[in-house]
């Protein structure tokens, strides 16, 4: 047995950079990892995964150069599954040997087994080596989700899997239905379609990921129609069977059944809180497995913390990192701020969709007198070397102040891109900004600039850059 100032459970974002803070501080630290390989579902199953075959899919499909070299253009006419997790396997690799030499540097101590608690700071770890029992002042629960998996869908892990299964199938399927049209779902029919796959995507809701802008969702689902997507919304699964040739049967609510040969479920992830005894600690999960946390991410336990995807939204890998710094702050008092107000969104669909910031439907709700300014990528020189013709940056600011409220963007490279309007809302900067700064020509940062020109001259009377 050891005694630690820190232990985490977890080694996925938040998990690393909790224990990366508190070593900087110059703590003892051990962060225990259940699986034989670092790096929790953004390494191995989620975030790094789907972004590399996003990246393997546009190099193969040829997607970014079709407005060029014409629409039939594509690097390659049958891509295998096998060259896509080519992409996806080196990349992992290497955040595997990354986050090893990190841990190394720092000190800290790699502990690898299942974690459950004995009491509020004792922890058992069953190795396939023997049990052991290590105790710690601080406690950071970082364990992450995993996917849903009601009983009544009948995975099987190959004609019927869940939104970590696509890259272990043995063959790409001959056609997709994704049931659940959210950020993975979305992500994952853009991508298949691409590649020439039938893609069905189906969704209880009016219109794809509601929380983004509505005008910027339209683009986006008129852009994956073209690729073939097939759209239902307003929609709902009544049964979902195998049928004797393995094929799956979608028996739908309104429209007539849907075939494919592979359903891939995309509702929802749950905590993967179930092993912990967190009853020993004190704690209860929810309904699906997350911890409730304050402002500065302690559980009902004061000593004990949580971070990452386990306490729920906004459940993303870049704000993750940063509630595990936070936490480890916290634990050993040292001041720490996140600025929740501002916190970049990014979907990795094809195009890409990014946003920062409030939306027109937020302002109108709030009462908030606002104007638009609007860059479209084909009318960048950017944009038109890059290939991209329905690219668009919109700008969001107030008709009185001119301060900037929101950015909103589509087309490659928009979560790159997104960080300068971030920037400058961070020090409630106003859109006089873009207008009097120049910026490198040919860039796609230049959409800031004509966008601002463009929601400036909208307004009905003269403007000054520095009344």
């Amino acid at each position: 047995m050891a005694h630690y100032d820190l232990l985490v459970i977890g080694t996925g974002p938040a998990g690393q950079k909790a224990a990366v803070q508190a070593a900087k501080l110059g703590k003892n630290v051990g962060l225990i990892e259940r699986k034989e390989v670092v790096g929790g579902v953004c390494i191995n199953t989620g975030t790094i995964p789907s972004k590399a075959l996003r990246e393997a899919v546009l190099y193969f499909s040829g997607i970014p150069q079709r407005s060029i070299y014409g629409t039939p253009y594509r690097l390659k006419e049958k891509v295998t599954i096998e060259e896509l997790a080519l992409h996806a396997n080196y990349v992992i690799r290497n955040e595997i040997r990354i986050v090893h030499d990190q841990m190394a540097r720092n000190r800290v101590d790699m502990i690898f087994g299942s974690a459950s608690f004995l009491d509020p700071h004792r922890l058992l770890i069953q190795h396939r080596s023997g049990p052991i029992e290590h105790t710690a002042d601080f406690i950071v629960i970082a364990v992450g989700t995993e996917p849903s998996r009601p009983p009544e869908i009948p995975f099987d892990d190959t004609s019927v899997i869940d939104t970590d299964g696509l890259l272990t199938l043995k063959h790409l399927p001959s056609s997709i239905v994704i049931v659940g049209g959210g950020v993975i779902g979305t992500e994952y029919a853009s991508m298949l379609a691409a590649l020439g796959i039938p893609t069905t995507l189906i969704d209880k809701r009016p219109r794809l990921l509601e929380f983004a802008d509505a005008e910027i969702i339209d683009r986006l689902q008129q852009q994956m129609k073209k690729l073939g997507v097939i759209l239902y919304h307003d929609e709902e699964v009544l049964s979902i069977k195998k049928g004797p040739d393995n094929s799956i049967d979608v028996c739908l609510q309104h429209a007539k059944p849907i075939q494919a040969s592979t359903l891939m479920y995309a509702i929802g992830r749950v905590g993967a809180t179930k092993g912990l005894n967190l009853e020993a600690a004190g704690l209860k999960p929810d309904a699906r497995g997350r911890l409730r946390v304050n402002e500065h991410f302690r559980t009902a336990v004061p000593h004990i913390y949580a971070a990452g995807d386990v306490i729920g939204f906004p459940a993303l890998a870049s704000t993750s990192m940063q509630q595990g710094r936070h936490a480890a702050c916290d634990a050993f008092g040292h001041p720490d701020r996140i600025d929740t107000s501002l916190l970049p969104y990014g979907i990795y669909s094809i195009p890409q969709i990014s946003m920062v910031g409030r939306n027109e439907q937020e302002l109108t709700q709030a009462g908030i007198p606002y104007a638009v300014g609007i860059a479209r990528y084909k009318e960048i020189a950017r944009g038109l070397l890059m290939g991209d013709e329905i690219g668009m940056l919109k700008l969001l600011f107030h008709r009185q102040t001119h301060e900037v409220l929101g950015v909103h963007i589509i087309g490659e490279g928009a979560t790159e891109l997104i960080h300068i309007g971030q920037a400058i809302m961070a020090h409630r900067s106003r859109i006089h900004y873009f207008i009097d700064t120049v910026f490198n020509y040919p860039t796609l940062a230049e959409c800031y600039k004509v966008a601002a020109l463009d929601g400036i001259n909208r307004l009905p009377r003269p403007w000054a850059p520095y009344q």
